[in-house]
């Protein structure tokens, strides 16, 4: 790197002081000084995204690591449950029968569930018609406009006297 001390940025300055003048030297010091900002930044947002690629590397080698592990731990328990099922198989004398849970004895087998096929969207009502239109009930929505033209009392005759 270029070595720069006080000596050689008054000298410096002493010559731009010279060249340029005074009255040009202030907008050109802020110039400057905008460019070096612009460039400070730069190199900041080069650095953070070489930080972020390198934590980037890093979090893929741990998430393998991680999987692998995971991997591992599925084989095992695999490994471990077809174990257990082949000494539960082996110990209470069912093997190779997987409807064994109703062969059971002295166990109670229930008969498999099954759907009646009904569509409950289609029932109807259990409830009669006539017994709905003896009790008052409404089978038929009003709107608003019909319920007040119904409900409203009617205009009484004029007599003259």
């Amino acid at each position: 790197m270029i070595d720069l001390g006080i000596s050689k940025i008054a000298l410096i300055g002493a010559v731009a002081l010279i060249v340029i003048g005074p009255e040009k030297l202030p907008r050109l010091a802020r110039t400057v000084g905008t460019l070096l900002g612009k460039a400070q930044r730069y190199v900041a947002d080069v650095k953070s995204e070489v930080n972020r690629s390198m934590e980037l590397d890093e979090l893929k080698k741990m998430k393998d690591s991680v999987e692998g592990a995971a991997r591992d731990v599925e084989t095992s328990m695999q490994t471990s449950a077809s174990d257990f099922e082949k000494t539960w198989a082996e110990t209470t004398g069912l093997a190779g029968d997987s409807s064994y849970v109703n062969d059971l004895p002295g166990m109670i087998s229930f008969p498999e569930y099954k759907n009646p096929g009904k569509n409950w969207r289609l029932k109807q009502g259990a409830t009669p018609q006539w017994f709905k239109a003896r009790s008052g009930v409404r089978t038929k929505a009003l709107s608003g406009a019909a319920r007040v033209a119904r409900f409203r009392p009617k205009p009484r005759a004029m007599t003259h006297v």
